[in-house]
Parts: structure tokens; C-alpha cells; sequence
């Protein structure tokens, strides 16, 4: 009997971690990555030093497939890679080895999965289900067409999905009129120094990425004096304490420097406990109203607008499945209630793997892995992807060899019926 298919979306650290582990285990897979070469959201940001150092940003099972055809890898423990040097000494190499380049499927997109004669709200929690096979469109250069996958790894993370910059999640009116005129990714200054130097720059976001930015711009405007930067922060004051004796160096510095900078010690002018309400057109710039908590408002007029305000995974990718989300973070439900649960789970230092149980959904063979499982949780580890992927490789091997345990969901309570009413299958909470 030839062994299921599956089918792994995103050749990102996490996709290349589960293509090794299918390699180990002798199962058939294709890796699809819709960039045109692998670990893209990572080359993306190359040039950012990553937190955590060589020795925790590369897994066991990479240096031994990497070390296995002659590669060399950093096993420094203090020195941290940027993501340049992540993708060219790790990530590259490993799309590159020979028991995974004849699998993998760059410049092809994964637009929806579903399951071949089924529709979404069809056979809840039944073995039916689990033995139609999915089905995958996708989109190259060639056009499109379906392949079929007895198993599906989402691993597509949450590049390419950034979350709105008006206020509470939403577009701004002229928000998405003005889309191409707002950089939502984390630019290299130092390499486009010319497109932002001298200009009127507004800056939002409060996270590791904006903290990133805004202490780049400030060297930026310290070296080019005509440059103008506005930070606008949601909170105020800015919830950017640096955390006590912070093991990561590198995260250390960075957030005692962003607060520096929140607190107007530099050459940002921070706006604090701002919303952006709206944006216009003013010739060839851009006119932002920001609100303030009394309600007031105020127009700037910039030239370039930099929104770093997070981003999530794209769940309609897999909208025709049976996924059980959470309504706070969009991961997967136990996941999703395991990590709110966690105590001291506030820094990804402190996380850990919550068990194969926990990625289990009511979609039988079908898993989010790595940090689009965390959904908008934004302590997601390297490590944890790993553990992940070690999990579901255990749960398939156990499946294999005849294991009581399937990916198949729990069986449905019986449905209740009464004279008049049709019954509807009741929703989780």
C-alpha cells in the first residue's frame, strides 16, 4: 500500500524543518512556496539581527541533514545571525539538499484548500471526512490546478498579511486608495537611505519591528537633519519598558533604546495615544488625521508612511475546512487556549510546546504549524516550531503503525431533535 501523500505550505524555517522530518520518516511530500526561492519572509528582513543566537536559531534536525552532506553550520551561542545569514548558511542549503529540491515547488501559490466532495459544514466529526482527500488550488506561472494531499502542514506563517493601520483593526477611509503609497514591511535604511533621508516620514506600530525602525530612522535623521519622523503610539505613555535582566542582548538592546526614544530623548517627535482616523491625498503626499483620546484631531502631511502594526495568518486559506479558531487570536482553539492559560507566558524564552493535542483540530490531518499556530501571539520561539513539527511527525508515525489514536476528530454529540426546528450542529465555546 503506498504510503499518504502530504502536502507542506511554506518553505519557511518551519516548512523546511517539516520537509526533513518528512525525509527521516520515508513519507511522500511536496513543499509549496509561493515566493520564488525559499525562507522569502526571512530574506525579506535580512538584514535585521535576529534575538535569539546561532545555537537557538538553527534545530537539531537541520545541522544533521546540513552537516550530513558536508555544510558547515554556526553553533555560536552568543553571536545572533542576521536573517541574511540564516537563509545563505541554513535555510538555502537545506531547500538546496537533495532529499528535498525535487519536492519543492517555488513560485507556486496554495489560493484555497478544501476536501474533494465536501463542503465545510458537511460530515462534522465523521471518518468520512478523514478519508476524502484534500484538495489544493494553486497558482504558478503556468495558471492553475488542483493536487490532491492525503495530509496538509500549513506553515505559511503570516508574511504578506499585515493588519490594517486605522483604528481597531479596520482600514482607515483612504486607506486602501493609498495602499501603495504605505510600506509595510521593515525597509533596510541603509541600503535605501536615499529614498528616506530629508523626507517627513510618519512611523506606526509598537512592536519589536517598529522599535527596529524607529531606532534606524532616528540614525537616519541624525545623519541627514532635514529628515522628519513622527512615532505614533497607540498607548500613552508607550508601553515600551525594556524587561529586567533580559537574557537576549540583542532584545535588550533594542527595547531600552526604543523607550529612550518614546520617552523624546532623540530625533523622533512621538505622538502618543494616537489613532489614525483617515487619509487623503495631498498631491504627491499624504494627509493622515490622527485622533486623540480626547477626541480631538489633528492632520499631518508626510511623504512617506512606514505601518508596522503586526500581521496574522491567512485563515481563508482554509476557509472550506473544519478549523476550530480562537475568537481572540485566530490560532488554533486549544492552542490558542493553552498559551492564554500559560502562566508567566508573556516572553517567548518561556514557551514550550503544549503537546500534539493541543494542534489537533476538528479538521482531521490538517495542522497550522509554527507562528501562524500562535496566530496574534506574538511570542512564537524557533524552538517551539520544531517541537511542533516533532509532535505531528509522532502522531503520523503512530497512525502508520496501527495506532488505535487517528487524526480522525471525536465523535459529535448526537443531535437533538424537535418537532418543527432543524438541528444545527452546536458551536464550541
Amino acid at each position: 500500500m503506498s504510503e499518504p501523500h502530504l502536502a507542506i505550505l511554506g518553505a519557511g524555517p518551519i516548512g523546511l524543518e517539516a520537509a526533513l522530518a518528512a525525509v527521516d520518516a520515508g513519507l511522500p511530500f511536496t513543499l509549496y512556496e509561493a515566493a520564488p526561492h525559499p525562507a522569502a519572509h526571512v530574506a525579506d528582513w535580512g538584514h535585521v539581527r535576529l534575538f535569539t543566537p546561532w545555537a537557538m536559531s538553527v534545530s537539531p534536525r537541520l545541522r544533521r541533514h546540513l552537516g550530513g552532506a558536508g555544510i558547515p553550520v554556526p553553533d555560536d551561542a552568543a553571536r545572533c545571525p542576521t536573517g541574511r545569514q540564516l537563509v545563505e548558511q541554513v535555510l538555502a542549503p537545506a531547500a538546496a539538499l537533495p532529499a528535498v529540491a525535487p519536492h519543492l515547488r517555488l513560485g507556486c501559490r496554495v489560493l484555497a484548500v478544501g476536501r474533494q466532495g465536501l463542503l465545510k459544514h458537511q460530515e462534522i466529526a465523521s471518518a468520512e471526512r478523514a478519508r476524502r482527500p484534500f484538495r489544493l488550488l494553486l497558482e504558478d506561472p503556468g495558471g492553475q490546478r488542483v493536487e490532491l494531499a492525503a495530509r496538509v502542514l500549513d506553515c505559511t506563517g503570516s508574511w504578506g498579511h499585515p493588519n490594517a493601520l486605522g483604528d481597531g483593526g479596520i482600514p482607515a477611509p483612504g486607506e486602501e486608495a493609498l495602499g501603495e503609497r504605505i510600506v509595510r514591511r521593515l525597509p533596510d535604511l541603509a541600503a535605501e537611505e536615499l529614498h528616506w533621508a530629508g523626507r517627513t516620514i510618519l512611523l506606526a506600530g509598537a512592536g519589536h519591528s517598529a522599535q527596529t525602525a524607529a531606532r534606524d530612522l532616528a540614525a537616519l535623521a541624525r545623519r541627514h537633519p532635514a529628515t522628519e519622523v513622527m512615532w505614533a503610539l497607540r498607548q500613552e505613555p508607550p508601553a515600551l519598558a525594556p524587561m529586567a535582566d533580559d537574557p537576549l542582548a540583542e532584545r535588550a538592546a533594542l527595547t531600552a533604546a526604543a523607550a529612550r526614544l518614546a520617552a523624546g530623548e532623540g530625533p523622533l517627535a512621538v505622538r502618543a495615544g494616537v489613532a489614525v482616523e483617515s487619509l487623503a491625498a495631498a498631491g504627491a503626499r499624504v494627509a493622515v488625521t490622527l485622533r486623540h483620546r480626547s477626541g480631538a484631531t489633528d492632520t499631518v502631511t508626510v511623504d512617506r508612511i512606514l505601518a508596522l502594526t503586526g500581521s496574522v495568518g491567512d485563515s481563508a486559506l482554509y476557509r472550506q475546512l473544519q478549523v476550530h479558531e480562537c475568537y481572540a487570536t485566530c490560532g488554533p482553539m486549544k492552542l490558542a487556549a493553552a498559551l492564554l492559560g500559560a502562566a508567566g507566558g508573556g516572553d517567548c524564552l518561556q514557551q514550550t510546546s503544549h503537546g500534539v493535542d493541543a494542534l489537533v483540530n476538528p479538521e482531521p490531518g490538517f495542522f497550522l504549524l509554527g507562528a501562524k499556530s500562535y496566530g496574534r501571539n506574538a511570542t512564537f520561539l524557533l524552538r517551539v516550531g520544531w517541537q511542533q513539527v516533532d509532535e505531528v511527525f509522532g502522531l503520523l508515525d503512530r497512525q502508520r503503525g496501527g495506532d488505535p489514536t487517528t487524526l480522525a476528530p471525536p465523535a459529535a454529540p448526537a443531535p437533538r431533535r424537535s418537532a418543527g426546528r432543524r438541528w444545527r450542529p452546536a458551536t464550541g465555546r
